[in-house]
């Protein structure tokens, strides 16, 4: 039933753009003949609006892959650099939750260790939507911040790098077999905000599968019983990730032979001074407006990530795609 909303919505979205498209050509030649600019001016007007919906259809189109439609986990991590680096990554788990507000999901804080000073050390956030994890996906990998540090008394500039990694959650037509002798399961006392009973029992959980050396942690919860139920869920999601990766790196082994980009690999550097500008290093898209970036607007990188990972070259964009 979920598949044929799915279908449904679709289908009904291109008639709709065919249905605006149509009247609205009628207004420009109407408008022409009357003699009325304003009209014709409206109707171009809402001539660009229909074609930015038609380009973000087209790449609605692209997310076709087994799990694209599911909801997803992010994981956030700070690398090297104590505050600086840890302030870099509470900004990126910022960015991302703005872009998820913007695109009308809904985002749970799952877990968050906070840094020393200021920022976090890690988080991890769950999205919850149609096509969260299609959109996220092109999202793993380091991001490279440079930056007058507000920590720095003498105003040097530094570099820090924290690293994403973006998972879907698994439904329960998935099937992942996970043998729990192979797992670790330890407990400790959650972080953060939530009253005197968060703090003082070992409510948290976290797994590590010995095997792969993935290792998940959930803390939302007041109750360890459901936090270890949640970790398990997001065990299973990795596993499956992983799978899909390893199927994926095959599927397009000659592809990526071609780019020097991986796994793992840097993605995107965002530069704050000496002059400002966010490009990605495996599309070539830049942004001269990083505030606005940091604030959530992402989808012209998300959009040529997954045209370049559909047609495998490093300045695709939504019209190179057929």
């Amino acid at each position: 039933m979920r598949e044929r909303q799915q279908l449904d919505d679709s289908i009904a979205g291109v008639k709709r753009l065919e249905q605006q498209l149509n009247d609205n050509i009628e207004l420009i030649e109407m408008g022409e003949e009357e003699g009325d600019e304003s009209v014709v001016k409206d109707a171009e007007d809402a001539l660009k609006t229909l074609k930015a919906e038609s380009d973000r259809q087209q790449v609605e189109a692209m997310l076709s892959g087994e799990a694209d439609g599911n909801d997803t986990y992010v994981e956030v991590h700070s690398g090297a650099g104590g505050t600086e680096s840890q302030d870099w990554a509470n900004m990126l788990l910022r960015m991302y939750t703005r872009w998820a507000e913007r695109s009308g999901y809904k985002v749970e804080i799952l877990e968050m260790h906070d840094g020393e000073e200021a920022g976090i050390k890690s988080a991890t956030i769950l999205i919850k939507g149609h096509n969260a994890y299609g959109w996220m996906k092109t999202e793993s990998g380091v991001h490279r911040l440079v930056r007058i540090s507000p920590y720095d008394s003498n105003a040097r500039r530094h570099t820090s790098f924290s690293s994403v990694w973006v998972y879907p959650v698994v439904d329960d037509s998935i099937n992942i077999d996970i043998n729990e002798s192979d797992c670790r399961i330890d407990t400790f006392r959650a972080s953060g905000a939530g009253g005197q009973h968060i703090n003082t029992t070992d409510s948290a959980v976290r797994i590590t599968h010995i095997p792969t050396g993935i290792v998940v942690s959930c803390q939302q919860e007041r109750s360890q019983h459901k936090n270890k139920a949640k970790a398990w869920e997001m065990l299973r999601a990795r596993m499956y990730e992983a799978e899909l990766k390893k199927r994926e790196e095959a599927a397009n082994a000659e592809a990526a032979s071609k780019t020097e980009i991986g796994w793992g690999h840097q993605i995107r550097s965002y530069v704050l001074q000496p002059y400002q500008m966010v490009k990605d290093l495996r599309t070539g898209v830049e942004s001269s407006a990083p505030d606005d970036v940091l604030n959530g607007d992402l989808n012209p990188f998300m959009e040529a990530a997954l045209a370049h990972r559909i047609s495998g070259k490093a300045d695709a964009g939504i019209d190179d795609v057929d």
